[in-house]
């Protein structure tokens, strides 16, 4: 009788261990997430509050900015953060096979790289303006849009030091530092943007010129902390001839990850442009830019989920630990499902207050209280997606993430949101459609790659890419 209790309690046994296992990567993608959230909302509030402070100046101010920030966001800023993503792979897999310096030739490499591809982004922002004249725009909105493009320079260049340095760090596991220097840059943020544009009466060339600012803060706050905490001691490195060897490796996983990001980034900026088309485009434009706002504020979540994923994966692998990988996936699954539930759930109920958050109109209040659920619902797809991008950017999968990218929102979102939002005459719930559409395709197909994946042979792969 006793030995026949005993396959049951050996399963027992093995399924406390698991679920033990499973609790022990719960908190260190936690320990990586929570403080993750914090830093990429506050590098994102940097051009947010420049906004918001340009916005008090006049609606000259306030369009022009709007145009240059949407541009540089797509010609600029999307390319230099999808490219710095290939340091995910390169440093996370490289720390995770203890090839500690290979992680400082990685970051040198990829800050040189980075660099040189701001010498021809720079060129065309000088630009700008007569390429928004050229393309119909108000000449005098595209002038001040080419000027505030103009001093946004001075915040490219940092920008892609810091993208680098990011990743150098998050590979690690030191979140902390990133932490306490974002939250400085974004409290010396303020104070400096609203001295330059209200004190200074410099107006949008003072915002511009305050992101450059804070930005080179950042990265010297980081760098400081890299050359002399006792915590990066190992990967730190000196300027070598290796340096200039890693470049090729770099731009192999840089591009597609370069087309990973940009691919839905522009998705989106073109159906809001889109929107501009349609018989009510005040209205319409509007009602679709709240979405999309609300949208991105909530993806900074699911992101940092994703940002662990990325980390815990790419450690693993590059360790040779297959299994630990795949547990990973697990928890990361887990902890952005629940997290897309709440978020979902908690904006369906308050579908009917979110649009007085933005304006007061009565008509905009009922157009936003009508796309919540369509809004709700790209929270749970695009919540996903971007969990299941970091494993792939984890496991050094870009070109897959590329071209799910390109079937989901090309193939699939763009061309849905024109037929339902003009052909079917649904307007901005169309295009929003179209948009949860390719989410919805896009996660669908991130998904069974990763429950696909033969974590044996990634794990060969990463051995085989380090060594």
């Amino acid at each position: 009788m006793e030995e026949a209790l005993l396959p049951e309690k050996k399963e027992r046994i093995e399924r406390a261990v698991t679920w033990e296992v499973f609790v022990e990567e719960l908190k260190r993608v936690s320990c990586i997430a929570m403080p993750m959230v914090v830093v990429t909302v506050s590098q994102y509030l940097l051009r947010v509050v420049s906004m918001v402070m340009v916005g008090h100046l006049g609606t000259l101010s306030l369009s022009s900015a709007a145009i240059a920030t949407s541009l540089t966001n797509v010609t600029g800023f999307s390319l230099l953060l999808g490219m710095a993503s290939a340091l995910e792979t390169l440093c996370g897999q490289a720390y995770g096979a203890e090839q500690y310096q290979k992680l400082g030739i990685f970051t040198y490499g990829a800050i040189v790289s980075l660099i040189l591809v701001c010498i021809p982004v720079s060129l065309l922002w000088i630009f700008l303006d007569k390429l928004l004249i050229f393309i119909g725009q108000d000449p005098l909105i595209s002038l001040e849009a080419g000027r505030y493009s103009v001093w946004l320079i001075l915040a490219l260049f940092p920008y892609a030091i810091l993208q680098s340095l990011v990743r150098f760090l998050q590979t690690q596991s030191l979140i902390l530092p990133m932490l306490v220097c974002s939250i400085a840059t974004l409290s010396f943020h303020v104070a400096v943007c609203w001295f330059l544009v209200f004190t200074m009466n410099l107006g949008n060339t003072g915002a511009a010129l305050a992101i450059g600012l804070s930005y080179w803060l950042n990265v010297i706050l980081l760098g400081l902390y890299v050359k002399y905490s006792s915590a990066c001691e190992k990967a730190r490195v000196s300027f070598s001839k290796d340096v200039f060897l890693s470049i090729p490796e770099f731009f192999h996983l840089a591009i597609p990850s370069a087309v990973m990001v940009c691919l839905e980034w522009w998705s989106v900026e073109i159906v809001i442009l889109l929107s501009g088309l349609l018989s009510n485009p005040k209205l319409e434009t509007s009602v679709l830019s709240i979405c999309l706002t609300t949208t991105t504020l909530h993806y900074h979540i699911p992101y940092s989920v994703g940002a662990a994923a990325s980390t815990r994966v790419s450690n693993e692998l590059g360790a040779g630990n297959p299994q630990a990988a795949r547990v990973s996936v697990l928890v990361v699954l887990a902890l952005g499902l629940a997290e897309v539930l709440i978020a979902s759930t908690t904006l369906f109920c308050c579908r009917h207050v979110l649009g007085y958050a933005y304006a007061n109109e009565k008509e905009v209040v009922g157009y936003v209280e009508e796309m919540t659920p369509l809004v709700s619902f790209s929270f749970i797809m695009d919540g996903l997606q971007a969990v299941l991008g970091g494993v792939a950017r984890g496991s050094g999968r870009q070109h897959l993430g590329a071209c799910v990218n390109l079937t989901a929102f090309y193939i699939v979102g763009i061309p849905v949101a024109v037929v339902l939002g003009f052909a079917l005459h649904l307007g901005g719930k169309g295009l929003w459609i179209g948009i949860a559409m390719g989410l919805t395709v896009q996660a669908t197909l991130l998904s069974l790659i990763t429950g696909f994946t033969n974590w044996q042979k990634q794990v060969a792969k990463a051995r085989k890419r380090v060594f």
